[in-house]
């Protein structure tokens, strides 16, 4: 069922259209992403749906009663009252239904049932509606519904009595989407809903809005949370919106290939053009041939032109050259403390290579960002020794953009730099990272948050250096600008220690994990997606461990493995073969709906007058039609076969 429809929406601004002919339905149920560039207008087109700001053209339709709830970018919760207090005023009809019951059992109670039988019978009745309705919205179970959202953001008991407004803002925005998942609105909007949060608590996250009642609406860079929550994604770009079924990765690859289907149509069209142009030109003044000419300029003028299409491709374009190399010894934190005027974590050993990539990931304050500072020099070890390779230079991006000069234009802050170099060489590496016209002449205090992380980075890019420090480099990134810096970090040839809590551009980047925690750090020698897994399988044979006898185990040692270890060697390989049967079981049930879809592409094709007039076009369809009903059953009997397969292994 529909619960919402955009239709033909404009949006204009000083009289040029913004975006128009904007196009969105939302059904019941629904998983939809809103991507685009930044400045393309996602957040003005979900503030005209909920009607926040005004539609220039178009309209909205709703489902009558339809609740939304709206987190807007940064977006924090104001109230006098206590975290647990302003979590608990969600359920304030539930409490007063809850009043009701307790007075309706008093009264009850009070009742002599067999003197007065019919006004028993009506509290009785009265009672039973009341509790019906009381279970069915969660009365028994609301407070500790409160407790799981509060302590997946991090939130303990302690905490609870905490007033709302003596928060910081990251806890404030944190509060206002516990609130929202709270309130449970049929249609849920969220406008970069990770911001602020670590990766534990965007997995929990995760994990929580996979099974959301209702229909979820989200504005998100992350394309790792966007791949596990999302099946439709819709294009903001080119003043107009585009939808694709499927995850952020299904969206980029179908992008892709329109894109290639549509160069071709449009090259192939061109050549047409030309041809019959060239015939126009050239026989047009001839008496013999002048009608076919004539023929001929009336088909060209009567086409339908198809415009060139734009694959919206204007991108930072930029890299990191180191000016020297250094030796194979980079850097190595030998059990250092880390903090202030306490320890965040310890012990931290890290021994890093030439040619790595090591990026760290933990917790929000357990001293990641303080882990670069302290060994950069900028905050002092309260214990522990650093020690450098030869020939090592490093560069830092700091993720508060500390070191930019908000006085300064942008030009400036390149150029006094690097006062040596030309205006007109300083201007150049300034376009390539998108800051070309009147872009350079603004002071760094009027840029953007993501205009000031291009900055930064091409700041970084003119040092040259041999070893990079990332503090959250893709924070404010727009997604094309971090495609890009993972093309620019996969290219270097140096090494790099970062932080991010982006787990898709860890996966990119990284070619080992560092977890850091107050007990210290753990290394994983793989990406984010290995990492997971690697500390599944870690917590999997504690838990099993601790399951057995401990008295049964002692006496198999002798004999080898435990009867622990051998029953979690079998089980492990027993999941492993499922874990792969249920991707290869995925992979088939998209291939199948790729086939069906191209199949009904071609079937519909075979209707057009231009097709069944056409014998040889007709004959080309059919053959291709064949080739995919035999793909279809193929994949099916494959999907079959693995299913038992699954089914077997379960049992």
């Amino acid at each position: 069922m529909i619960i919402l429809q955009a239709q033909d929406l404009e949006k204009r601004f000083n009289g040029e259209p913004i975006f128009s002919k904007v196009n969105l339905t939302i059904q019941d149920k629904s998983r939809v992403a809103l991507v685009g560039r930044n400045g393309a207008g996602k957040s003005t087109l979900v503030k005209m749906i909920i009607g926040q700001i005004p539609i220039d053209q178009g309209k909205v339709i709703k489902k009558r009663g339809l609740t939304i709830g709206y987190l807007a970018q940064d977006t924090g919760l104001s109230s006098q009252k206590s975290i647990y207090d302003e979590m608990e005023s969600v359920f304030a009809s539930l409490k007063k239904t809850e009043l009701r019951l307790h007075d309706l059992e008093k009264e009850i109670s009070e009742i002599n049932g067999s003197s007065n039988p019919e006004h028993f019978k009506e509290l009785s009745n009265s009672y039973d509606k009341l509790r019906a309705s009381f279970e069915q919205q969660n009365g028994y179970g609301y407070e500790a519904e409160i407790r799981g959202v509060l302590h997946g953001f991090g939130f303990g008991e302690a905490d609870y009595p905490r007033k709302i407004n003596e928060l910081s803002g990251g806890q404030k925005t944190q509060l206002a989407l516990a609130k929202l998942l709270l309130e449970k609105p049929e249609l849920l909007i969220l406008d970069e809903p990770t911001n602020h949060l670590d990766i534990a608590t965007v997995t929990w996250l995760e994990g929580y809005i996979q099974n959301y009642s209702g229909s979820l609406l989200i504005i998100s860079h992350d394309r790792y949370f966007l791949d596990r929550i999302v099946n439709e994604v819709y294009d903001l770009a080119e003043g107009t919106l585009t939808h694709y079924n499927g995850n952020y990765t299904k969206y980029v690859e179908q992008k892709s290939e329109n894109f290639v289907i549509q160069q071709k149509a449009y090259e192939k069209q061109q050549k047409k053009i030309n041809k019959l142009q060239t015939f126009v030109d050239k026989n047009i003044v001839r008496a013999s041939t002048t009608k076919q000419a004539q023929s001929r300029r009336k088909q060209l003028e009567k086409m339908t032109k198809l415009q060139r299409p734009n694959d919206n491709k204007k991108v930072a374009r930029f890299s990191f050259t180191p000016e020297h190399k250094s030796g194979n010894n980079v850097l190595k934190v030998s059990n250092a403390a880390i903090g202030y005027d306490h320890v965040l974590a310890q012990p931290v050993n890290i021994e890093i290579k030439k040619h790595q990539a090591f990026a760290i990931v933990g917790p929000n304050g357990v001293g990641k960002s303080t882990l670069l500072k302290s060994i950069l020099g900028i905050i002092p070890l309260i214990d522990g020794k650093i020690e450098w390779g030869t020939g090592v230079d490093t560069g830092y991006y700091d993720q508060e953009q500390a070191t930019l000069h908000n006085s300064k234009t942008v030009l400036n802050e390149l150029w006094d730099d690097h006062p040596t170099t030309a205006e007109g060489d300083i201007r150049t590496i300034l376009g390539s990272f998108l800051f070309s016209g009147d872009d350079v002449t603004k002071t760094v205090s009027e840029l953007s948050g993501g205009e000031k992380a291009r900055l930064l980075l091409t700041k970084l890019a003119m040092q040259h250096n041999n070893f990079l420090l990332l503090d959250e480099p893709t924070n404010h990134l727009d997604i094309d600008s971090r495609e890009v810096l993972e093309t620019a970090l996969n290219q270097f040839d140096g090494t790099i220690l970062f932080v991010s809590h982006d787990r898709y551009f860890i996966n990119q980047v990284a070619t080992s994990v560092v977890e850091l925690s107050k007990k210290g750090t753990a290394m994983y020698l793989g990406d984010y997606d290995y990492y997971i897994a690697k500390k599944e399988e870690q917590e999997a044979i504690k838990a099993h461990e601790a399951s057995q006898n401990d008295s049964t185990d002692l006496k198999n040692k002798e004999k080898g493995l435990s009867t622990g270890q051998k029953s979690f060697q079998q089980n492990k390989q027993q999941q492993k073969d499922q874990r792969k049967i249920t991707r290869q079981l995925d992979k088939l049930e998209r291939d199948l709906d790729e086939f069906s879809k191209q199949k009904e592409l071609i079937e519909n094709q075979m209707t057009l007058p231009e097709s069944f007039n056409n014998v040889a076009k007709m004959t080309d369809l059919q053959n291709k039609l064949n080739k995919v009903e035999k793909q279809i059953s193929e994949t099916e009997s494959q999907w079959e076969q693995l299913s038992i397969n699954l089914e077997n292994l379960e049992k």
